[in-house]
């Protein structure tokens, strides 16, 4: 079984990290404890993330929600690039991120638009048409 989950995690992690630029949480980890950092990965990546139950755009799309209304602009960072890199539109991010002023406020909403179109230049995505 742990070879599955070891297969699920690579292939996943592939799927959504591919090209993304800055830190990855998981490098982060393991500067502080090896063992752990795999047990996280393993966790979040090969089970939470390969879950099949909904797609990976949704699956991102949710992600990017939850993270701009918690202002969590580094993880938001990773996550709009995981969520390109699974076919996810920068006007889906953008809509998606529009809707959470309702519940995060405006201000969340702002950060998480300034993190979407700082990828988007470095993607040479921006502006978008």
């Amino acid at each position: 079984m742990k070879d599955d989950i070891v297969e699920k995690t690579k292939k996943t992690a592939a799927l959504y990290f591919r090209d993304v630029t800055g830190e990855r949480p998981y490098e982060l980890w393991k500067a502080f404890d090896k063992g752990l950092a795999n047990d996280l990965s393993l966790f979040i990546t090969g089970q939470m993330y390969a879950r099949e139950k909904i797609p990976h755009p949704t699956r991102q799309l949710v992600t990017v929600a939850a993270l701009t209304v918690l202002s969590r602009p580094d993880e938001l960072k990773l996550h709009i690039q995981a969520a390109l890199n699974v076919g996810c539109k920068p006007e889906e991010i953008s809509e998606v991120i529009f809707q959470t002023c309702i519940y995060g406020g405006v201000p969340a909403t702002n950060s998480a638009l300034k993190v979407l179109k700082a990828v988007l230049e470095e993607k040479g995505l921006w502006p978008i048409s």
